[in-house]
């Protein structure tokens, strides 16, 4: 077929799906992680960077919340304190095999998310913040009194088995074999929670984010949807407590600190938490500026905070959305 001028016309080629790219380069970033812990050579390094990737995941599961819902929470170290702590018990006592008690620690934080997020996700801003703390709190609390149990302040060591789900424990616990596991788990995590924020689900929590009022008067259910961010949100964080447990093979009460929350919410807000990637961005730095920090001074919260600081005041949108826009315009003629 050719025009009026007697030409050929120019094949247009469709570009590749979206979610296709997004997998590719899902697939590219875990090669790239693979890379990482072949060629690192100091353990103490791996180590760091393990402990880092597995407070991303925390971190991203706290700004998924942050992204979708537009509110705070002060509580999901509760989340990733339950996760540890219903792996370590299950072992402790020998009440259930390893892997059902991951599978548990898998399902019990979410759970409780969903039942406490019917409710609390109705009350806007401060006072939703706070009842997450009170909750977070709570469940501190308890494994701090409850010393027959948990340990108390002490806490105690975690008996794994020989293997997990057909897999040496000793893999789990090694730091570059455990960073690629938990590399991989990142990745695999963002790109689930990139896809459902692309979908309608996604787009509708958005909405009720920026305007429940006109939701509602459009007749969409908004508490159900929000509700649902926060069992995801609270999931993602379930897997970060699990990863935590197999590695340190440790658990105590400082894993349901509010601080561990708290740290938590710096690194999505230095990463940027509008962006899916933003808090694993975060915390990288987070841990990197911690650790640069307290060979220098033992003040390292001070300089922590001063960033912290400088991010909130002069990149509202953290630092990986400054990096995106920064590529936008040197994209943009």
């Amino acid at each position: 077929m050719t025009d009026i001028a007697g030409r050929q016309p120019a094949v247009t080629r469709s570009a590749p799906p979206r979610h296709a790219l997004a997998f590719g380069g899902a697939i590219a970033a875990i090669g790239a992680g693979a890379i990482v812990a072949a060629t690192v050579p100091s353990n103490l390094m791996m180590t760091l960077l393990t402990q880092a990737v597995i407070s991303a995941i925390l971190a991203t599961g706290v700004g998924f919340l942050i992204r979708q819902n537009g509110v705070v929470s002060f509580g999901h170290a509760a989340f990733y304190g339950i996760a540890c702590y219903a792996i370590a018990l299950a072992m402790r006592h020998g009440a259930v095999q390893a892997e059902l008690a991951i599978v548990l620690a898998l399902v019990l934080p979410p759970a409780l998310a969903f039942l406490l997020g019917l409710v609390i996700v109705r009350i806007p801003g401060v006072a939703f913040s706070m009842l997450t703390l009170a909750v977070g709190q709570a469940c501190y609390e308890f494994a701090m009194k409850a010393r027959q149990v948990t340990g108390g302040e002490d806490g105690f060591s975690v008996s794994l088995p020989p293997s997990l789900f057909g897999i040496p424990t000793a893999l789990f616990q090694d730091p570059r074999s455990m960073f690629l596991v938990s590399w991989s788990a990142l990745v695999l995590i963002m790109l689930a929670l990139a896809v459902t924020a692309a979908s309608p689900f996604g787009r509708l929590t958005v909405a009720i984010r920026e305007n429940e009022e006109r939701a509602r008067f459009i007749g969409y259910r908004t508490t159900l949807p929000r509700a649902l961010v926060l069992t995801l949100s609270a999931f993602v964080t379930a897997i970060a407590g699990v990863l935590f447990t197999l590695y340190n093979a440790f658990v105590s009460p400082d894993v349901l600190h509010w601080s561990q929350s708290g740290s938590a919410l710096i690194m999505a807000i230095i990463g940027g938490p509008r962006l899916i990637w933003g808090p694993a961005l975060g915390a990288i730095i987070f841990f990197f500026a911690k650790d640069l920090a307290g060979d220098a001074t033992e003040h390292w919260q001070g300089i922590i905070g001063v960033i912290l600081i400088v991010v909130m005041f002069m990149l509202p949108v953290g630092i990986g959305g400054a990096l995106t826009r920064l590529w936008q315009r040197r994209r943009t003629p």
